[in-house]
């Protein structure tokens, strides 16, 4: 389980990409835009204080 939560912050920002490339692509929507610049900025501050804690 450890080792699933040290990549958390990773998972969430390829979510956020493929929702923002849905959004390009298939189904322009707000609703995909949102939720995808929602994962990108929640991933990237998971993966700081998850990973400010091993070192």
């Amino acid at each position: 389980m450890n080792d699933f939560k040290k990549y958390l912050g990773v998972i969430l920002l390829l979510l956020g990409v493929v929702c923002l490339v849905v959004y390009k692509y298939a189904l322009p929507t707000n609703t995909l835009l949102v939720c995808g610049i929602a994962l990108e900025v929640i991933g990237i501050l998971a993966y700081i204080f998850i990973n400010k804690k091993e070192q």
